[in-house]
């Protein structure tokens, strides 16, 4: 069976438990049916709303997703490449990765304030870890015979990291953009809960103030699905790319 039809079966089960949860349920401000949310999300769509905090979430997310994947790239293939600092940084990275994410935030909105800046610091600060940590790996896992003959050809520092380094890196770069968008817009999105007056993260606090549980699923699978949206059409691709040589 194509993998499109068993994702889209997959999906479709999951309706039919929402359903089946829905109808047991009995209650509307518990539990909407999938299809009484069809009408909220036109209405937020057509009034402008739902684009807009969309669009202020996914900025975000891009920023953060950037400036995470290339401080924590960076510091990752410094430590897999130098043991004395790994050494000294490790302990650094251990504390960070156990930091649990809602006390950076709240850090961030205390030391910053609370704008753009301490949003996205604080879900910089909290995905950096995790980025190095993979990236390390793979540092550590480099062919040194490869090195040895960017040495001798005499490759120039650029060459030997577009050609040499970074073709063996990509695989982890790629397991950790992977992971670092799943985690990012979950964190963007309490980053939005507690400080932000614009985004998901905001509107679905709004709607749990009013108890809205229509709303909050709106908001909630909107986003939801960009997401998958990007993970099908440009992180599974990516990674079927970097991939391609292990099948030839």
């Amino acid at each position: 069976m194509p993998p499109a039809a068993v994702g889209a079966m997959s999906i479709g089960l999951l309706l039919a438990l929402w359903v089946m949860a829905a109808w047991l349920t009995a209650d509307a401000t518990i539990l909407p049916q999938p299809w009484a949310l069809v009408g909220p999300f036109r209405r937020e769509v057509m009034n402008g709303e739902l684009p807009y905090h969309l669009g202020e979430t996914l900025v975000r997310v891009a920023w953060a997703f950037a400036l995470a994947m290339l401080a924590g790239g960076a510091l990752g293939l410094v430590m897999g490449r130098n043991p004395v600092l790994n050494r000294w940084l490790d302990p650094w990275l251990v504390i960070f990765l156990n930091l649990p994410a809602l006390v950076l935030i709240v850090l961030c909105y205390l030391w910053i304030g609370l704008n753009e800046t301490a949003a996205i610091a604080a879900v910089v600060f909290n995905k950096i870890p995790n980025v190095a940590t993979v990236i390390r790996e793979g540092a550590r896992a480099l062919d040194p015979a490869v090195d040895a003959m960017a040495r001798v050809y005499r490759m120039s520092a650029w060459a030997r990291l577009r050609h040499v380094t970074l073709p063996q890196l990509a695989p982890f770069i790629t397991a950790a953009a992977r992971s670092g968008i799943a985690v990012i817009w979950k964190i963007v999105l309490v980053v939005e809960f507690l400080g932000r007056s614009s985004g998901v993260g905001f509107q679905i606090h709004l709607y749990f103030q009013l108890f809205d549980v229509t709303m909050v699923l709106v908001y909630a699978f909107s986003f939801i699905v960009v997401m998958l949206a990007v993970e099908w059409l440009v992180l599974q691709p990516w990674e079927r790319h970097t991939r391609r040589w292990r099948q030839e």
